[in-house]
């Protein structure tokens, strides 16, 4: 029987890859089952419903996001505690902190159903377009509260050392969307709304399973209890966690950015060929996200102990394992641009080589964006929220923004595709300078 791996373990490569690889696997096939989504709604719907998806995701995400600041912060504030000693606290913060991403959710989705035309109007969508967006928007909110469970919980479950209970959530409800999405769109031709009840589905599935199992007594180190109120945990956790907040908000801003810009230059056909680049961006991407998710409860636990050696060692190894990754990705999405766009608009030849062409030059920013992801990340599992939200803002929204509003007017659309390659190119520049300045502090180099 394979040995139980625990967060106060020395993390050799083979150790280190064992226990993030469910981490990463979740966060893949979340990504593929986004991707089967949009596969469905291009083939089965149109290029109108497809676009208006992509359109008014951005928001959907921002409405979500406080799940990742609530899972990030709070992963990194109890594993520091179990790392001290505490049990008995960090069971306590744990149920408080479940008790406030219900109510956060119940609270946003209702408000974001009331107004959710405006804000698709302010955006700029209209006509055909426009009235998909609500049918869309309305339906996935109602799942909000248990979007935001699984959001949290992909990141607890590891600190509980059950990083396995994340991917096998995630597969479940990621099946159930992708059987939901056959069901209603092919055969019961429900169109955009059958998109939108099967990501429904599979989100209510995927906050209620791990509910359930750390309500119930539970072989984890953590456990749903009576919660008690400590306003500064909460505090702790909001502002260590902003940085994936700030990160996943910027991200869909800068997404509704690019679609603005997308319209102007390109029509829908460029918001279509976005929002297929991005389909295949988030597998990619994933793969850095699920490590961060995976190694952060470890390197609080080590920082918690004051075991510095641990860290240095866990940074190094950390750092070997991205950079080998990154050039991987990169190789393999420059040879893989034109038959992964022809997946979901293939039956358009104009609109898939738009695709083609602007994968091919979003994918240099996979070269960098491994290590500034993993840095955020990392500051926020030393429980330096600030630092990982200077990182995430730089990075989401003022490189990207910045580069998104100035490129195209110097190279048009071939700009917009580019920004990306330059706003994390800046990002890893910053990255670095903070691993520098920060080394004697935590002791990590």
């Amino acid at each position: 029987m394979e040995q139980t791996i625990q967060l106060s373990d020395h993390f050799g490569y083979r150790r280190l890859i064992r226990f993030t690889i469910p981490s990463i696997l979740m966060m893949i096939f979340t990504s593929i089952y986004g991707v089967v989504d949009g596969f469905f709604v291009s083939n089965f719907v149109g290029k109108t419903s497809f676009a208006a998806v992509n359109f008014i995701m951005p928001f959907l995400m921002i409405t979500g996001a406080m799940g990742f600041m609530f899972g990030t912060g709070g992963s990194a504030l109890i594993a520091k505690i179990m790392g001290e000693g505490k049990k008995e606290k960090a069971q306590k913060i744990f149920s408080l902190l479940i008790m406030a991403t219900i109510i956060c959710g119940i609270v946003i989705g209702a408000i974001s159903i009331i107004f959710l035309r405006p804000v698709a109007v302010f955006l700029g969508a209209r006509g055909e377009m426009l009235e998909e967006c609500i049918i869309y928007g309305r339906i996935i909110l109602v799942a909000l509260p248990f979007l935001m469970l699984q959001y949290a919980f992909s990141s607890l479950a590891v600190t509980a050392e059950k990083p396995k209970l994340g991917l096998i959530v995630t597969v479940t409800a990621g099946v159930i969307n992708m059987v939901g999405d056959a069901l209603f769109m092919a055969v019961f031709q429900w169109g955009i709304a059958g998109a939108a009840m099967a990501s429904a589905l599979g989100q209510i599935v995927g906050g209620i399973i791990p509910l359930i199992y750390f309500v119930r007594k539970n072989t984890s180190r953590l456990r749903i209890v009576r919660p008690e109120w400590d306003g500064r945990a909460l505090l702790r956790i909001c502002t260590n966690g902003c940085s994936e907040l700030m990160s996943n908000i910027s991200m869909s801003v800068v997404g509704m950015l690019y679609n603005t810009q997308l319209m102007k230059y390109a029509g829908e056909d460029g918001v279509a060929a976005y929002g297929t680049i991005m389909y295949v961006n988030f597998i990619f991407i994933a793969i850095f996200i699920g490590y961060a998710t995976g190694v952060a409860p470890v390197i609080s636990y080590h920082y918690g102990a004051g075991n510095t050696k641990e860290l240095k060692s866990l940074l190094k190894k950390s750092s070997a394992l991205i950079l080998i990754s990154s050039a991987l990705m990169f190789g393999i999405s420059e040879l893989m641009a034109k038959p992964l766009a022809g997946i979901f608009v293939g039956y358009d030849a104009a609109l898939l080589e738009m695709t083609a062409h602007g994968f091919s030059i979003y994918a240099v920013s996979f070269i960098f964006a491994g290590i500034a992801i993993f840095g955020s990340a990392f500051f926020t599992a030393l429980n330096d929220g600030l630092t990982s939200a200077v990182i995430s803002f730089l990075r989401t929204l003022l490189f990207e923004c910045a580069s998104v509003m100035i490129l195209p007017l110097i190279l048009g659309l071939n700009g917009i595709w580019c920004s990306i390659v330059v706003a994390e190119f800046m990002a890893v520049v910053v990255t670095l300078i903070f691993l520098v300045v920060k080394r004697k502090k935590y002791g990590y180099w």
